[in-house]
């Protein structure tokens, strides 16, 4: 349902084709709501007479098959983006249905319009398969539970393919209503923000009829409208929050935000030497730390070091409490700010480490750090000299 945004995983589940594959705790809730409306509600109602136990299994299977989908819906984002060169990290399944979480932004409006229209189809083609196999089976006698949960998955995975084409963002229609006006008006920046302001139009429309379903119609089943139109609102109000930064970096490098040459630590040290020989020696708040060759492994930041009791510090190596690379954004001094800012909230600790001579094997050598504060610090310099231009041409006018 979203590409690129930020949903923290709560559990993960594994890799897929090297994608760490996980869920937010708001599943937990989704899932309890749909196994128990169709195995309290629907089937009972539709299906009576047969024992509790197989209306729970009948839930519960089809409640797993549908995240299965929603997996499914994700991992073909990710694929098409993966074709067009933007790496993967992650999927996380959440109660808006998913999120891919990628490293870059698409190279142009038709890559953005492929990656966003990959999903719905998915799911359109999921749904059918599911109709089809509930034709089927019913053409077979086979159990009327069986029939009764692939019809529902079918039907579900439909409705989610044309919700999901609706044109505003976060929904994959505003994808590519975002990839739509920027081919038109040849301008990224311009082009997502309107596609954000219609995702917030969006929500409030159903945040509307949710109100009116409340309390004029059948009480709580306007809750969900309301509910999803809230999740709307503060996703495409975050989205165009996302857009006018990045529009503001566009063209501004790592190089050119970047902490350099910070002071690096050996991964095989323990806290107390990490304290003693280097956060003592340097004005720093962050250490990556590297291997014997001198190549990144991972960083440990100040709020780190702290958790460790001073009585601990002589017996806990620092590679404990470091933050993985597998965690922490690696970057190169050429990169564009703007794809780097998304990789900054991968670690907890919110840095990216910057590296010269990376391939072949080679993890590279670190030259920098990004934080949160080097970007904000860019961003406030670039907004106060348009400012500048803006005063300039003002009073050259006036």
């Amino acid at each position: 349902m979203s590409i690129g945004a930020t949903v923290r995983q709560s559990l993960r589940l594994g890799h897929i084709s090297g994608v760490s594959i996980g869920v937010h705790w708001s599943v937990v809730v989704i899932f309890s709501l749909i196994t128990i409306a169709l195995a309290a509600g629907r089937f009972p109602d539709a299906y009576p007479d047969r024992a509790a136990w197989t209306y729970a299994v009948a839930g519960t299977a089809t409640g797993i098959v549908f995240f299965a989908s929603l997996l499914a819906h994700e991992l073909s984002h990710a694929f098409v983006a993966r074709h067009h060169g933007i790496e993967v990290d992650s999927i996380t399944l959440w109660v808006l249905g998913g999120v891919a979480s990628l490293r870059g932004r698409a190279p142009g409006p038709t890559a953005e319009m492929q990656v966003a229209g990959v999903g719905p189809l998915v799911s359109l083609g999921l749904g059918v398969v599911f109709l089809v196999a509930a034709g089927l089976t019913a053409l077979v006698d086979a159990s009327e539970l069986l029939v009764g949960s692939l019809l529902w998955l079918g039907m579900i995975n439909v409705v989610l393919a044309v919700f999901n084409l609706i044109p505003a963002a976060p929904l994959d229609g505003g994808r590519i209503l975002k990839a739509y006006l920027w081919r038109l008006r040849r301008d990224r920046t311009s082009a997502s923000i309107t596609a954000a302001r219609a995702g917030q139009a969006l929500g409030w429309v159903l945040g509307s009829i949710g109100l009116i379903t409340l309390f004029l119609v059948d009480g709580f089943g306007g809750l969900w409208f309301i509910v999803l139109g809230w999740f709307l609102i503060n996703a495409a109000r975050a989205e165009e929050e996302q857009a006018r930064v990045t529009g503001v970096l566009d063209e501004v490098r790592v190089d050119d935000v970047m902490s350099r040459w910070p002071a690096v630590a050996p991964d095989s040290c323990t806290v107390e030497t990490l304290v003693e020989d280097y956060v003592f020696q340097h004005p720093h708040s962050t250490f990556p730390l590297v291997d014997q060759e001198g190549q990144p492994t991972g960083l440990v930041t100040m709020a780190r070091i702290k958790r460790v009791p001073p009585e601990r510090r002589a017996h806990t190596p620092v590679g404990d409490i470091a933050c993985s690379l597998d965690e922490v954004a690696v970057v190169q001094p050429t990169d564009l700010v703007a794809d780097v800012l998304p990789q900054l909230t991968e670690c907890s600790d919110g840095r990216a480490i910057v590296v010269e001579g990376a391939g072949n094997g080679a993890r590279g050598r670190v030259v920098g750090i990004v934080s949160p504060r080097d970007v904000i610090a860019q961003l406030e310099r670039l907004e106060l000299g348009a400012g500048q231009s803006r005063a300039r041409l003002d009073g050259r006018w006036t």
